[in-house]
């Protein structure tokens, strides 16, 4: 049961996998709002896939740490200060891909 609960491996990916997206796409002012900078875009997106599936293959996930994983990586961006509805978007296709 303890196992099962430990979800630290999750919450740290998801804090890794935000500080990498974060480092790698600057937000940029534009109309008084901050947004995200379309260079290497999709570069970026393509190599969080393969962390992903490399962290999916080396780590059992239930849905607790799913949550866990999910939750770190969106309160990491939010911090960064990525808009809410991007970050969401982004959190919803991480947990699918899991």
């Amino acid at each position: 049961m303890i196992k099962w609960l430990n979800a630290k491996e999750a919450v740290e990916f998801g804090e890794s996998l935000a500080e990498f997206f974060a480092r790698r796409i600057p937000l940029v002012e534009e109309e008084n709002q901050r947004v995200i900078s379309k260079a290497n875009r999709r570069a970026v997106l393509n190599e969080m896939v393969r962390k992903i599936d490399k962290f999916k293959s080396e780590h059992s996930m239930n849905f607790y740490k799913k949550a866990k994983l999910g939750n770190a990586f969106k309160w990491k961006l939010l911090e960064a200060g990525f808009a809410a509805d991007i970050v969401d978007s982004l959190t919803k296709q991480i947990l699918l891909r899991l």
